[in-house]
């Protein structure tokens, strides 16, 4: 089979592959960068980072490639907007905004040009998207890492969704391999979104430790908590996870970084330990399959890996 290309806007794929943006700082410059090079879009997650830190990267990024790069945030951070806003002064190439639903985040992009892609998990929000003006949709199942919309796989939603709207489709959760993306772009998917494969990346912006740790995982190991963002998340079970799985871990100090919390952890604290490598009291998210990642590959070696299982399809 050869894959279709993705086009968002006036920007085209060679590679219908979204890498996922996954915060805090696993998906920097370097990442989204090798990303865009194979001809996929890259994304730099920009939830946690300051400004001046997300013009950096966003400027690094367009140094190490002539791809397509964009951005991920969290509609649930307090300073969501003035990110859009700072990402787009910047030039970047399209906004891919989840963990909630924002209508303003529309206008932003029709004033300057710049595709907004949600990430939804249902018709009705993807019909919302399309009537206010979204370029595409990420339609994220059950599989998927992070924080979750759904309790419905992937593959239940990509049909109803693509039969309800006209924009690209690109679907997310639970994509490692070949099969999966011939399987959903047969469903009616315009392109998929891999996560988990990129965190365990070469370029991935994690610490050895981590890396390792997603290795070592178990399919028992993977959990669903709940976030202080007031959404379930599916994580790995630390030490710190499984504290938070008893209950609340109140946080000691609070950075009033989101626009609701629920105080029962810090989650930008707890990723942000994570990353630099403290498996033991920080906060590892996943994707549902992430216990069958067995190496840790270079960007290059995992685009060419897709293309072969994809040629033997």
């Amino acid at each position: 089979m050869k894959l279709p290309e993705l086009k968002i806007g006036t920007k085209i794929a060679k590679m219908p592959v979204v890498q996922g943006g996954m915060a805090i700082r696993l998906s920097t410059a370097r990442l989204a960068a090798a990303v865009a090079n194979e001809g996929g879009i890259g994304l730099i997650a920009a939830s946690g980072m300051s400004h001046d830190e997300l013009r950096y990267e966003i400027r690094l990024a367009r140094s190490l490639t002539k791809g397509i790069i964009g951005i991920n945030i969290m509609v649930a951070a307090r300073d969501f907007a003035e990110v859009v806003k700072t990402a787009i002064d910047e030039g970047i190439d399209l906004v891919v905004a989840g963990a909630g639903f924002s209508r303003d985040m529309f206008g932003l992009g029709k004033e300057s040009g710049t595709p907004i892609v949600p990430i939804v998990s249902s018709v009705k929000l993807a019909k919302i998207s399309e009537r206010l003006g979204a370029t595409a949709i990420v339609v994220e199942g059950k599989e998927a890492g992070g924080h979750l919309g759904t309790d419905t796989s992937v593959r239940e939603l990509i049909p109803d969704i693509r039969a309800a709207v006209k924009l690209p489709v690109i679907a997310a959760g639970g994509v490692l391999s070949g099969q999966d993306v011939v399987d959903l772009i047969n469903m009616g998917a315009n392109g998929i979104q891999m996560g988990s494969r990129f965190a365990a990346s070469e370029e991935a912006n994690g610490a050895p430790v981590l890396k390792e740790y997603y290795l070592k995982s178990k399919p028992e190991d993977v959990v669903v908590i709940h976030s202080p963002v007031g959404l379930p998340g599916r994580a790995v079970r630390t030490p710190f996870t499984a504290k938070v799985l008893e209950g609340p871990v109140p946080p000691t100090t609070c950075d009033a970084c989101l626009k609701a919390c629920k105080h029962n952890f810090c989650i930008i604290r707890s990723l942000i330990r994570a990353q630099q490598g403290d498996v033991e009291t920080g906060l590892v998210f996943t994707g549902e399959r992430l216990p069958t990642i067995k190496s840790i590959l270079s960007v290059h070696d995992i685009f060419a890996q897709l293309k072969a299982e994809v040629a033997a399809i």
